[in-house]
C-alpha cells in the first residue's frame, strides 16, 4: 500500500495528544458488505447500515478493491450525472481517468485525489486508461461523497487536481504512525483540499503496537474506516479491523491503536479518519442526486434527461459508452440506480 511514503518519519511535525483531555468513545462499529460498482469493479460500502444523521455531512464511502487485475479485467464507470454533493476519489495503489463535461479532469496514482464538486449538475466517467486496462496490475483506493448544504447545492461545477506530494505528513507521538492529511486541518497543519463543506480527512498507516492521538474538532463528527490491518479504537479499546467503521460519540480526541500482530499480507495498519461539520438539513438521495427534498431529486432526473446537466464532450476520444435515456429508468450503459451502488428507492431523512 504505497500512497505517500516516508525515508525517516522521525523528521515529520509530530502529533502530540492530551492525555487530559476527553477522547471520543465509540458509538459504533459496522462491517462493510462487499458489491460491485460500475462496470463490475469490487467495492465495499463502508457506511452501509449507519443512520445518515451519524455520518452528517457526509453520504457515501466505498473502499475500491483492493484487486489485482489480469489484462483485460480492469474497470471504470460509464458517463453519468451528478448534482447537490462533492465526489473524493483518493487511489492508494493504480491508475484512474477522471473526465467531465467541465472541463475538468486527468490522472491519479498512488496517493493522488480528484475532487469534483457537482453542484447544479455535471457529467463525468471514470476509468482505467488504456494501457492498464492492457496489462492489468493493482487496483486500490476510496470514493466519498461530500454532502452539500442546501446554500451550495446550486453551485457553478468544479475541479480539484491534488497531488500526492502536495499532502500535509505527519507523525504520531511515538513515531510509529504515518498520517497525510488530504484536507482540513490536523494540529494546525492543514491538506490541499478545498473543501466547501467543512472536513478533515487523513489517511494514516500506524505500525503494529502504535498508537495515534489526533486532536479533532470538538464540533465535527468522527468516523473512521480500516482499509486494512487490526487495532482497537478509543481508549475502551474496541476491536476493529479490515472493512469496519467506527463511529465516535463527542470529544476532544480520536485515539487508534494498532495491534502488534498484523495481517500477513501487510505488516501496517491503514485507516481513513475523516469528520466534518454536520449540515443539519433534511436529505433526499437517489441514485446520483443528493438534494434536499423528493422534488429536488425528481427534477435533477427530469432535468438529466432533457440535457440540462450538459452532454458528453463531442472530442471524446473514448466515448464508446454513450449515454441513453430509455424515458423509464434514464440509462446510460445501465441504470443509473447502480451507478455507484446507491439506494434502488429514494432515501429520505
Amino acid at each position: 500500500m504505497p500512497a505517500v511514503t516516508v525515508k525517516d518519519i522521525t523528521l515529520l511535525p509530530r502529533v502530540v495528544g492530551d492525555p487530559s483531555a476527553p477522547s471520543r468513545r465509540v458509538k459504533s462499529i459496522t462491517t462493510a458488505p462487499q458489491g460491485h460498482e460500475g462496470e463490475g469493479f469490487p467495492v465495499r460500502r463502508a457506511f452501509a447500515g449507519v443512520d445518515l444523521a451519524d455520518l452528517d455531512p457526509f453520504i457515501h464511502l466505498d473502499q475500491m478493491g483492493e484487486v489485482e487485475y489480469a489484462p483485460g479485467e480492469p474497470k471504470g464507470t460509464p458517463w453519468h450525472p451528478h448534482r447537490g454533493f462533492e465526489t473524493v476519489t483518493y487511489i492508494i495503489d493504480g491508475i484512474f481517468d477522471h473526465y467531465d463535461n467541465h472541463g475538468g479532469g486527468g490522472t491519479i496514482s498512488n496517493g493522488d485525489t480528484q475532487w469534483m464538486t457537482a453542484g447544479a449538475g455535471i457529467l463525468h466517467i471514470e476509468t482505467p486508461p488504456e494501457h492498464l486496462v492492457m496489462s492489468g496490475g493493482l487496483f486500490h483506493g476510496f470514493q466519498l461523497w461530500v454532502n452539500l448544504p442546501a446554500a451550495k447545492k446550486w453551485s457553478p461545477p468544479a475541479y480539484q487536481d491534488l497531488r500526492a506530494s502536495d499532502v500535509a505528513l505527519l507523525s504520531s507521538s511515538d513515531g510509529g504512525a504515518l498520517m497525510r492529511v488530504i484536507a482540513g486541518e490536523v494540529a494546525g497543519h492543514k491538506g490541499p483540499g478545498s473543501t466547501q463543506t467543512p472536513i478533515t480527512l487523513v489517511h494514516a498507516t500506524l505500525q503494529p503496537g502504535a498508537e495515534l492521538r489526533i486532536p479533532w474538532n470538538p464540533s465535527y463528527n468522527a468516523l473512521a474506516y480500516v482499509l486494512n490491518g487490526f487495532g482497537t479504537v478509543g481508549d475502551e479499546k474496541s476491536a476493529i479491523k479490515t472493512g469496519q467503521l467506527v463511529t465516535y460519540r463527542d470529544g476532544d480526541q480520536i485515539v487508534i491503536t494498532a495491534d502488534l500482530n498484523q495481517e500477513s499480507r501487510s505488516p501496517t495498519m491503514d485507516v481513513l479518519i475523516l469528520g466534518g461539520l454536520p449540515i443539519k438539513e433534511p436529505v433526499a438521495w437517489m441514485g446520483p442526486f443528493v438534494m434536499n427534498t423528493k422534488t429536488e431529486v425528481l427534477k435533477a432526473f427530469d432535468d438529466f434527461q432533457k440535457g440540462v446537466l450538459g452532454v458528453v464532450p463531442p472530442d471524446w476520444s473514448k466515448a464508446k459508452r454513450p449515454m441513453q435515456r430509455d424515458g423509464i429508468g434514464y440509462k446510460l450503459s445501465g441504470d443509473l440506480k447502480g451507478v455507484h451502488g446507491t439506494p434502488e428507492e429514494l432515501q429520505e431523512r
